[in-house]
Formats: C-alpha cells, sequence, structure tokens
C-alpha cells in the first residue's frame, strides 16, 4: 500500500513537472511572438515616418523648382521687351535745363519759325500714333464724302502689335465718324477703315502719306501703314513741326483733334469715347490741335499747337519715360516760357525811358 502510494505520488509530481514545463514554453513563445509584432510595428511605423519626410522633401524641391523657372521665365519675359529706339540711341541721357523727361523735345514759335527750346530734334524715330496727323491730312485734302458709310472689317484688325479695340468687325460708321474717333481717341480701326477705304486702297494712301511728306518737305519722314502700329513709321521732330504746322491750317483736323468726347453706334451699343490728351479738358490750356502716340519702341509721344504767353507755339515730345511724363513736359515748358515772358517785361519796365 505504501508502495504504491509512493509511486503515485512521484507519478503524479512528474505529470505536474510536465505540465508547468509545457506551461512555460508556451508563455516563452507567446511572449517572443508579441516581441515580434512589437518590433514590425515600430518598423512600419519608421517606413511611414521617413515616407512622409522623403514626400515633404520632394515638394520642396518641385516649389524651389518651380520658383526657379518663373523667376527664369520672367527674366526672359523682361529681356523680350523692345527697348525705344531713343534709348537705344542713349537720347535719353542727353541732359537739358529744364531736365525734361522726354529723350526728344522741341518747342517752336509758329508766326515767326524762331526755335524756342530743342533737344535731339533732328533725331529719327518712331513717332507711333502721330501717323494718324497725316491719315488726317490725306482724308481731309482728298475732298471724300464724310457722310459715306464705311464698315470695320477683319482687315481692319491689329496683326501687328495685337491692340484690342471697342469697334467690332460689322460696325458701320462713316468716314467723318472714322476720322474723329482716329484724331480723338487714336482709334486704330478707324484708322486703318479710312485707308483702306480710300480709292486705290491702303498702298495707294500710304503712297499718298509720303507722297505729301515729300511735298512738304519732311525728308526725314517715312510712312508703311496709317495707324502707326508699325515702328517703321518714322520722323524727326523737326519734320512732326511742319506736320503739325499744316495740319492746324485744316479746321476739320483742329475740329476733330481737340475734341474731348465723342460717340459712337455700334449694333445697339452707343460707345464713349474721350480725347487720349487730357489738357483739352484742362481750361487753363489753349491747345488749337493735337496728337498723341504710344508703342513701345516709340516711347509715349505728343504733338500740339498751343498760345502761351501770348506767343502760337507748336510743342513736339518724343520718348517720354512714363504715362504722363510727356504731359509733364509740356507743363514744364509752358512755365518756363511763362516765366521768361515776366523777366522780359520786369526788364523792360525796369529801363530807362528816353525822349
Amino acid at each position: 500500500m505504501k508502495s504504491f502510494s509512493a509511486r503515485s505520488l512521484l507519478f503524479a509530481l512528474c505529470v505536474l513537472i510536465g505540465i508547468m514545463l509545457s506551461l512555460g514554453g508556451r508563455v516563452a513563445y507567446a511572449e517572443g511572438v508579441s516581441g515580434k509584432s512589437s518590433v514590425t510595428k515600430v518598423t512600419a511605423k519608421s517606413k511611414v515616418k521617413a515616407s512622409a519626410r522623403k514626400e515633404v522633401r520632394k515638394k520642396r524641391v518641385v516649389r524651389a523648382s518651380s520658383k526657379r523657372a518663373k523667376k527664369r521665365s520672367s527674366v526672359r519675359r523682361r529681356a523680350a521687351v523692345p527697348v525705344s529706339a531713343a534709348r537705344v540711341q542713349g537720347l535719353n541721357k542727353v541732359a537739358d535745363p529744364l531736365r525734361l523727361g522726354s529723350s526728344v523735345a522741341f518747342v517752336v514759335d509758329q508766326d515767326t519759325n524762331e526755335v524756342l527750346f530743342s533737344k535731339n530734334e533732328a533725331a529719327v524715330l518712331p513717332i507711333a500714333s502721330i501717323t494718324k496727323l497725316m491719315t488726317g491730312l490725306i482724308i481731309n485734302d482728298a475732298a471724300l464724302d464724310l457722310d459715306e458709310t464705311i464698315k470695320i472689317t477683319s482687315e481692319d484688325i491689329d496683326r501687328v502689335k495685337g491692340s484690342s479695340s471697342r469697334l467690332r468687325v460689322g460696325t458701320t460708321l462713316t468716314r467723318g465718324e472714322a476720322l474723329h474717333l482716329a484724331l480723338m481717341s487714336s482709334e486704330n480701326r478707324a484708322a486703318n477703315a479710312l485707308a483702306r477705304t480710300f480709292p486705290g486702297g491702303e498702298a495707294a494712301f500710304v503712297a499718298n502719306m509720303n507722297a505729301k511728306a515729300a511735298l512738304l518737305g519732311m525728308h526725314e519722314t517715312i510712312y508703311v501703314d496709317p495707324t502707326g502700329l508699325s515702328s517703321k513709321n518714322q520722323s524727326s521732330a523737326r519734320d512732326l513741326a511742319v506736320l503739325v504746322n499744316v495740319a492746324y491750317e485744316r479746321p476739320l483736323l483742329r475740329e476733330l483733334s481737340t475734341a474731348e468726347s465723342y460717340s459712337v453706334l455700334s449694333g445697339r451699343r452707343r460707345l464713349e469715347y474721350r480725347n487720349s490728351n487730357s489738357l483739352v479738358r484742362n481750361d487753363s490750356w489753349e491747345i488749337g490741335l493735337q496728337k498723341t502716340g504710344y508703342i513701345r519702341e516709340a516711347g509715349r509721344c505728343l504733338v500740339m499747337q498751343v498760345s502761351i504767353a501770348q506767343r502760337n507755339l507748336i510743342m513736339v515730345f518724343l520718348d517720354s519715360n512714363g504715362k504722363y511724363t510727356r504731359l509733364a513736359d509740356a507743363k514744364r515748358i509752358r512755365k518756363w516760357l511763362e516765366s521768361e515772358e515776366q523777366k522780359a517785361k520786369q526788364a523792360a519796365n525796369q529801363s530807362p525811358k528816353h525822349g
């Protein structure tokens, strides 16, 4: 009985030891698996973070590359902008006593031909829409019917500079209306339509422009179109002063070029236009005739017949640097002339009287 009990106890002890060993192995295995799982999770998180950092770096590189590309593009665009012909020649660096912003300035007494102010007046340069003054002179002197209706067509669209116009293709207006818009507001389609509907067409019209220039002694002047959009339309300040003087003799050109505003019908719309020269709306200025112009190659230009200090004058400004510089230069010239007149009066009053 005792022997059986000892054997039973030994057997039970062995079973218990086996169970414990079995449980220990399972726990160790579970702990090993758990450890591996934790390591796997940490590794996965690290990979995600690394991928995110890589993506951020990639975006930064793309942004930086985009900025550099934009900067290069901007530089190319700036480099592509043409410089005015006067600045290419360095005319803007020529000093003058009034410190004008225009590269070219010329002021002459209309009655005596006395030159009162000159700066680079002989330079032959693009003249932009000052061209339209000759366009108006040709139409006026041809004595065409100003009440005749002409139509704006696709041929009048600006193919040179790509400028826009409020006169849509198909718009009909009289020749007189087209002339008014061309001189007052520098309307390119109106000016082109005037030349296109001229007897013989635009080629004949431009030939007439050049013939008229030669007849007037404007030997430094050439025209290739009626609008001035081409930089090949060129002249000097001296020649333009001659043109202003002759155009001033035509009452119609005086009236149309100095009108403050005008309106025309385009289909069912009424289009309101204003003079491109704001000085005509200033009552302190006596302007008998004027024309403005601008393309990049010419800069901002202005010609005028004005009365200042009891004198009839012709003013020419070419390649003005800035939108309002040509007007500011005209004001400087006026102030200077009025000041000179005042000095002359004072000197006359102070001089001893004889007799």
